[in-house]
């Protein structure tokens, strides 16, 4: 099992420069995010765990992608969007690429450790999700379609 390396740069949706180190010892649902997507309401069942959980150790993560062609062009915007539409409260950061040669790093250890269906790298589309233990153990990837309360038990389990 791969553990994530929580000194992987990432910045803030502010644009603050970071690392993932404030995540250790939590449980970590990682998900590459997008404004215009048909998917995109999974927001509200991402702010859902994240209300219900947090307290126990969740921290949901949002990284917005491009890498399909559904995402805002600015920080704020996605920000904006975020609030206003979904009232995410959970962290969100910097827009990256989730696919192809200038793929985040963060996410070249997800699809790396997690593979998909058939063992494919490639993140399918947006909205796929990446659970990490306490430990930093990278367990499972989730299909996009999977609904956030669809994993709840998995994520219970581990808190």
């Amino acid at each position: 099992m791969t553990r994530l390396d929580y000194t992987t740069p990432v910045t803030t949706l502010r644009g603050e420069d970071t690392d993932l180190s404030a995540y250790e010892g939590q449980v970590l649902l990682i998900v590459n995010t997008a404004s215009k997507c048909g998917l995109t309401p999974q927001f509200e069942g991402l702010e859902g765990l994240h209300g219900e959980l947090a307290d126990q150790g969740l921290s949901v993560l949002g990284f917005p992608s491009d890498s399909f062609r559904q995402e805002l062009d600015e920080g704020d915007a996605i920000a904006e969007f975020c609030q206003i539409n979904y009232g995410v409260s959970f962290p969100m950061f910097s827009k990256i690429a989730v696919n192809g040669k200038d793929t985040h790093p963060l996410f070249v250890q997800l699809k790396d450790a997690a593979p998909g269906a058939l063992g494919t790298k490639a993140v399918k589309w947006n909205f796929t999700k990446f659970l990490v233990d306490r430990n930093g153990t990278i367990v499972k990837r989730f299909a996009p379609r999977t609904l956030p309360a669809e994993i709840k038990a998995e994520i219970q389990a581990l808190l």
